[in-house]
């Protein structure tokens, strides 16, 4: 006799995917972690077999084979437009894991991994930024977040390249005097923003290593230089307008909502930008209660499933109490 999988939770970022398979009664099953998701990069296909490959290991776990025959709960890196879920959706259908899918971009599963009904807003801000709001009735706001193109500003990536853009101009003359100029290339052991230029230009330093300057720029800004100051600043105001947006959307400005930070540049907990949020919500949403999620992303997928599922409290309760 086969193990009943009620759902097949999935969150696949852009470095990591976690599987969850998930009983009826909100037991988890098995578990399995692998690489990360990205349909840009490989094609959807090849990016659909890496999750193959991490749900194939959850399913070694069980101790028997598993009945596959219920619901897909998707939350994915890349699924940014409507359009690019429901192509995803499609493609998870072909394969058979459930009898049902539902895709949503895996900034829904930090928020629903951090509430206990599905109702708030989510602010993710890690390599790039993202914000998504829910309500109980099925309601949604997002943004489509994918860049500058989309009106979007910050991110760890965006933060690091708007403190090389200040630190070059400090240092030839053309902007204003700041530590960044010393501070950035003093990370990477060399001596000037020219340098630093250079070696990032030609190679010698790994373009994607740039996000290791984020953490420089709080750490300048923490030791009072005005320009890492003014970044982080405008970091804090970028969240704010994103979530209050979202709250406003969904007429959740003058209610008791949660408003979640979620990424790792939210989850480093940096005073000067998370008490700056805090306050500058207050103004906004006077009632909302700030906070940072800690609990992991795949719980939210598979909440996501038992919501859909129409899982009882129980359950959603032994879930949860999985992961705390």
């Amino acid at each position: 006799m086969g193990v009943n999988v009620s759902v097949v939770a999935i969150d696949a970022g852009n470095s990591k995917t976690d599987v969850a398979l998930i009983g009826e009664d909100g037991t988890v099953l098995a578990t399995a972690r692998g690489g990360g998701f990205q349909p840009p990069a490989i094609g959807v296909e090849a990016a659909i077999d890496v999750l193959a490959g991490v749900l194939g290991r959850a399913v070694a776990e069980l101790p028997a084979p598993p009945v596959l025959s219920g619901h897909v709960s998707a939350c994915l890196a890349n699924a940014d437009l409507p359009v690019e879920e429901a192509e995803l959706a499609a493609a998870l259908e072909s394969r058979g894991w459930g009898s049902s899918v539902e895709v949503r971009n895996d900034t829904f599963a930090i928020l629903r991994a951090g509430v206990d009904e599905p109702r708030g807003v989510a602010v993710v801000c890690g390599a790039g930024i993202n914000c998504v709001g829910m309500t109980p009735d099925g309601r949604t706001a997002r943004f489509p977040a994918i860049g500058r193109i989309s009106g979007d500003w910050g991110g760890g990536s965006g933060l690091a390249e708007e403190a090389l853009w200040f630190a070059a101009r400090a240092e030839d003359g053309r902007g204003e005097a700041s530590e960044l100029a010393r501070a950035l290339p003093r990370h990477f052991g060399l001596d000037s923003m020219y340098g630093l230029i250079e070696a990032l230009h030609r190679g010698a330093i790994p373009l994607g290593r740039r996000h290791e300057l984020t953490p420089v720029l709080f750490a300048t800004a923490e030791a009072g230089d005005p320009v890492a100051a003014a970044l982080v600043k405008r970091q804090a105001h970028e969240v704010v307008a994103m979530a209050s947006v979202a709250l406003d959307r969904l007429d959740l400005l003058e209610e008791e909502v949660p408003v979640l930070l979620g990424g790792s540049v939210l989850a480093a907990r940096h005073p000067q930008l998370n008490d700056r949020i805090a306050a500058l919500l207050a103004a906004r949403a006077p009632k909302a209660e700030v906070r940072v999620v800690s609990e992991p992303p795949v719980l939210g997928a598979a909440l996501l499933g038992l919501d859909r599922t129409g899982a009882g409290p129980e359950a959603h309760r032994r879930l949860r109490a999985r992961y705390a």
